[in-house]
């Protein structure tokens, strides 16, 4: 279903960027290199997701392709209009260069690096676990990562992980005034053990806990940044080059750079222990491609200035009207089951809540309903134009779609939701399409993230990609602050 407003996520594409993107070029082992990728086939595409542990001799010689596990984000990795981008990605691009030329094959043929995105959290689990063997996401190098994996040498140093918040709080004059406070940050980031080392000090002292909350693991650094503009979170951490970065585009946020948890940190790529030879090449690679060189200024500053902005669900008027609606979001979610929150980020992102909105099509009010489709027999639901018919129309509709569309006994509840979510922007027929090509692909039809939403973007585009990442974004910020106590 069409929409009245879009809303650009741009950095923030939350669990839009929880897809399973693999690359995958010249894996077909072809007589003749010089003739176009063959495409990806869902055997090749399990080779990739295979466990592999070999060093890289034996990769080489056996796969002739490296693994690189990186999360989705506007700096290290991401898609713009189908082309890859980012820091990792034309950093790992730039050793699949140098990894040829010190490792050229008789027979022509070039080594080359896939990558596969995961959340930041999963990414060592991953890497150990043999899923992939290069873990390339602004790592910091901490004792604690140092007993599972192996880093690079690094390619960022004396870095600072500051505090940073929302500009309307008051002054923050040291660490001391974070006791007490509630800090959101990245999920499996160095800086949870480091605000635990603040607590465990205060703990001698007597002072309040600061309460720390590890955010939706589908979640980046980048979001989180863009959550504290946006008023949902007050205080975050975050790494000072990346923060000061951001403040220059995010206007409402703070960065603290006099008050930081952790100073001098290093960024680094991580292997498995056991793959000296990978290590040593990744050592000899960024020996000229680390902080300072030329090659990393240029990317740092490419990458660092493409940001964009998400509307606040949380404003003043936002959630005036917010609890008004409550009640409606309520009833009309138990009626169909639905949680009644995801509801409500569905009608922010359609209409920002507001019941005049018209888009150009003609769908109208919170939940942008076609008149045409109320009017149907599998709605029914006469004069939209009123606020509780309109709520109830959007979410019969939903349910229709869900329940008509995406009822395949494989679907859990919630994937048969995000498909339907994806099918009031798309129309259910395409969605189904590209469940389809999902599985011919080798992916999963059954899951929106991670599978069906790679090839809806590359199918489609990104405006439903972006669409369900919105909806859910909003209702992570809705769930949050509920929990919280903020929402009535």
């Amino acid at each position: 279903m069409p929409v009245s407003r879009r809303i650009k996520k741009g950095g923030l594409w939350a669990c839009g960027a929880i897809l399973f993107l693999l690359l995958l070029l010249w894996l077909s082992q072809r007589q003749f290199p010089t003739h176009p990728p063959a495409p990806a086939t869902s055997s090749a595409m399990d080779r990739i997701a295979a466990r592999w542990t070999g060093d890289l001799v034996e990769t080489i010689e056996k796969r002739r392709f490296i693994r690189a596990l990186v999360s989705y984000n506007q700096t290290n990795f991401f898609i713009d209009r189908g082309t890859p981008r980012g820091i990792e990605y034309e950093l790992l691009k730039a050793y699949e260069a140098f990894l040829n030329r010190r490792h050229p094959s008789a027979d022509g043929l070039k080594i080359k690096v896939v990558f596969t995105v995961l959340p930041f959290a999963e990414l060592l689990p991953a890497l150990r676990e043999g899923r992939g063997d290069i873990a390339a996401a602004g790592l910091t190098v901490t004792d604690e990562r140092r007993k599972q994996v192996a880093f690079t040498r690094p390619y960022f140093t004396e870095i600072s992980e500051v505090l940073v918040t929302h500009d309307a709080l008051p002054a923050i004059e040291s660490l001391e005034d974070l006791y007490g406070r509630t800090l959101h940050v990245l999920d499996g980031s160095s800086y949870i053990p480091h605000l635990q080392l603040l607590n465990q000090s205060g703990k001698r002292r007597l002072r309040p806990t600061i309460h720390i909350v590890p955010v939706d693991p589908r979640l980046e650094e980048e979001d989180i940044l863009q959550m504290v503009n946006a008023g949902i979170f007050e205080m975050t951490v975050a790494d000072d080059h990346i923060a000061r970065i951001w403040s220059e585009v995010l206007p409402d946020i703070r960065v603290w750079g006099d008050i930081a948890i952790h100073q001098g940190g290093e960024i680094a790529w991580a292997v498995r222990p056991d793959n000296p030879e990978l290590l040593a090449d990744l050592n000899a690679f960024l020996a000229t491609h680390r902080q300072g060189s030329l090659a990393f200024n240029l990317l740092v500053a490419r990458y660092y200035e493409n940001t964009h902005w998400i509307r606040n669900p949380l404003s003043e008027p936002s959630r005036q009207r917010f609890a008004q609606l409550m009640r409606l979001f309520r009833q009309y979610a138990d009626q169909y089951d639905f949680d009644w929150l995801k509801i409500a980020a569905l009608a922010y992102q359609e209409s920002g809540l507001d019941p005049n909105a018209r888009s150009h099509r003609g769908a109208v009010g919170i939940m942008q309903v076609l008149p045409r489709t109320a009017a149907g027999p599998a709605i029914d639901i006469p004069d939209i134009h009123d606020l509780e018919n309109n709520i109830h129309a959007g979410v019969k509709y939903l349910a229709y779609l869900r329940d008509t569309y995406f009822d395949d006994p494989d679907l859990a509840l919630e994937h048969r939701t995000d498909f339907a979510i994806a099918a009031y922007n798309a129309g259910p027929a395409r969605i189904n399409r590209l469940r389809r090509r999902a599985a011919e692909q080798g992916l999963d039809p059954n899951r929106w993230f991670l599978n069906v939403e790679h090839v809806a973007r590359q199918s489609i585009g990104s405006e439903t990609v972006q669409y369900v990442s919105n909806v859910y974004i909003y209702y992570v910020a809705y769930r949050t602050a509920y929990e919280l106590g903020k929402l009535g």
